[in-house]
């Protein structure tokens, strides 16, 4: 079981626990304040991005070709911006952070 906290646009903190899924179903599934997974997980509309903290950002890696072209209509993109439809619980590190962009 792995451990991972969103932090919300309102400095709320909202720590979750799974074994699989996406990051966005996660954060869905827990009410998540900014996450809003409107395409349902399939990079196609932005509605899911975070901002990976910076000592994770090597763990998690970059956005994909598709992801980032996903990221160029987001106002609020960063060095570490992700798609959380897009990064998986199985491929993150446990006690991982992450700040909802909006």
């Amino acid at each position: 079981m792995k451990t991972i906290t969103f932090i919300t646009s309102e400095n709320d903190i909202i720590e979750t626990q799974a074994n699989s899924g996406s990051l966005m179903e996660l954060a869905v599934k827990n009410k998540v304040k900014g996450i809003d997974g409107d395409c349902g997980g399939v990079c196609s509309c932005a509605t899911c991005h975070v901002h990976v903290n910076q000592e994770f950002w090597n763990a998690v890696g970059g956005p994909s070709e598709l992801e980032s072209d996903m990221l160029e209509f987001d106002d609020n993109v960063s060095d570490y911006s992700r798609l959380s439809c897009q990064m998986q619980v199985s491929e993150v590190p446990d006690g991982l952070v992450l700040k909802v962009a909006k």
